[in-house]
């Protein structure tokens, strides 16, 4: 009886032992974020070699259908890049996006398309997921805005549920375009100007689905903050973030996320992290920057709190709720990916 007590007690200190050391394994590094949104770092996540698979600036990411990752870059030897969730690279394409910055997914009755944005050739593409181009916008000089195509700088695109193409000029004349499924213009708003409905650094566009009717969320970036407006320009409200220039809004069930480039202003150099708000607008958690406070009902300013970015320009959130993070002007580094614990 006593050995046979031994033996269970030994058995029982060798399995605990190995899930403690299991659980360490898993839990091993610092955790970033706040309240039920705090995740942990792998800069290690692509296992893709840069001598032959190089990324210059990593702009945005999306997730496709079959759970692939999608990274959009303006290296022109492989302008896209494409992992599964591991990290592994498993395609490459594209030579010819030398300004390759917005990325943007559509589901099209079931076939998914590209929408890419050169800030270089100051064109727009629909393409296919292996980089076959459908539609091609030029610059729109049937606004009366733009009188070359250099004035038109597109930056980022959303498609509708009619499949109309909202087009954001964020590094040109600051206008919101938008075509129907065939390039045709047929509206035009905002462009930069001192009232609330005007746009400074317009770089992100998204349709926010989350409410019973739908509004298009824009990047006022300069001026740190997203503006809501209706789907025929008219504005709603401003969500202030103040001390963030905030790169586009991305979506994932009722949070929004975004990259900040910088702390401040735009001079304010490799000061970023990652924000996340509620379906209320209102800021939960910040990776690498500091406690989301609110006073009165207002939120106070915001500043990276640890130097685990440069500059963040996009996140991909995937099906598992985990986060990848692209940066610019970071050193050609590939994005990071953020766990969820």
């Amino acid at each position: 009886m006593e050995r046979r007590k031994f033996i269970q007690q030994t058995s029982l200190f060798t399995a605990g032992f190995f899930i403690a050391k299991d659980m360490l394994a898993k839990n091993d590094g610092p955790i970033y974020g706040h309240n039920n949104m705090r995740y942990r770092m792998d800069k290690a996540w692509s296992k893709a070699d840069p001598l032959k698979n190089p990324v210059n600036d990593c702009h945005e990411m999306v997730q496709d259908a079959k759970g692939r990752i999608l990274l959009l870059t303006n290296e022109t030897k492989n302008n896209v890049l494409i992992f599964d969730k591991s990290g592994r690279l498993l395609d490459t394409w594209g030579h010819d996006f030398p300004g390759a910055h917005g990325l943007t997914l559509l589901n099209e009755n079931g076939t998914e398309f590209l929408f890419i944005t050169d800030t270089v050739k100051h064109q727009v593409y629909k393409t296919t997921l292996d980089g076959r181009i459908l539609l091609t916008i030029d610059v729109p000089l049937e606004t009366g805005v733009y009188k070359k195509a250099e004035e038109f700088v597109p930056t980022e695109t959303t498609i509708s549920s009619s499949g109309d193409i909202f087009i954001a000029d964020g590094y040109g004349a600051q206008y919101i375009m938008q075509y129907d499924k065939n390039g045709k213009l047929k509206h035009f708003f905002g462009g930069r100007g001192d009232g609330d409905e005007h746009l400074d650094n317009a770089h992100g566009i998204l349709f926010d689905w989350r409410k019973e009717t739908p509004t298009l969320l824009i990047t006022d970036r300069t001026r740190h903050c997203f503006k809501r407006f209706t789907l025929d320009g008219k504005l709603l409200n401003v969500i202030k973030l103040p001390g963030a220039c905030v790169c586009r809004p991305v979506i994932r069930g009722q949070y929004l996320y975004a990259a900040v480039l910088r702390t401040n202003d735009l001079g304010n150099a490799d000061s970023g992290f990652v924000t996340i708000l509620d379906a209320h607008d209102k800021v939960i958690s910040n990776i690498g920057g500091t406690e989301p406070i609110y006073k009165d009902g207002l939120l106070q300013p915001m500043a990276q709190n640890e130097r685990i970015f440069l500059n963040p320009h996009d996140v991909c959130v995937d099906d598992d709720e985990n986060i990848y993070v692209a940066q610019w002007a970071s050193g050609k580094v590939y994005p990071y990916k953020f766990t969820r614990v």
